[in-house]
């Protein structure tokens, strides 16, 4: 019986609703945890997460029999119930809509787990939209300004 081979890597960004610092850092790593238990429940691989006040990023080796917005999908949904129901916010917690999703070759991946687990450092010389649309440019995809995350630090 033939078996089925993969290495699929790939990076993945969402923001909060509103683009608002509702994520405290003191349930970052909590919700960070939690997160890499969602992934790992549907067979993915979590390589790195890093979870900042109003956006998150991750790197997960992909189960391809799970497509990628399936799994995002089980993400922000799992973890909106978690962080509402531990009551991290006072308020009701959303993510924002849509997500981007990056690839990479096996090379790459320690640079990658880097730059994601070094991402308060890295924020602090780019906000999150500059290093969006930076994602963007650098894959080469094509993106129309009204559909991209709601912005506020313009």
């Amino acid at each position: 019986m033939a078996n089925t081979y993969t290495q699929l890597f790939v990076q993945i960004v969402f923001a909060v609703k509103g683009r608002h610092n509702l994520i405290p850092k003191i349930h970052s790593e909590t919700l960070n945890k939690y997160i890499t238990t969602v992934i790992q429940k549907d067979k993915h691989k979590m390589l790195a997460v890093y979870c900042m006040p109003d956006h998150i990023h991750f790197l997960a080796g992909l189960n391809p029999d799970i497509s990628i917005s399936n799994m995002v999908l089980d993400v922000k949904r799992s973890s909106t119930n978690f962080i509402n129901q531990n009551n991290f916010i006072s308020n009701h917690f959303n993510w924002q809509k849509g997500y981007g999703a990056f690839s990479y070759s096996k090379s790459q991946v320690p640079k990658v787990i880097n730059y994601i687990l070094n991402q308060e450092s890295h924020h602090k010389r780019k906000t999150f939209r500059e290093e969006y649309l930076l994602f963007l440019k650098k894959f080469e995809i094509e993106y129309d300004e009204k559909y991209l995350f709601e912005f506020y630090d313009r």
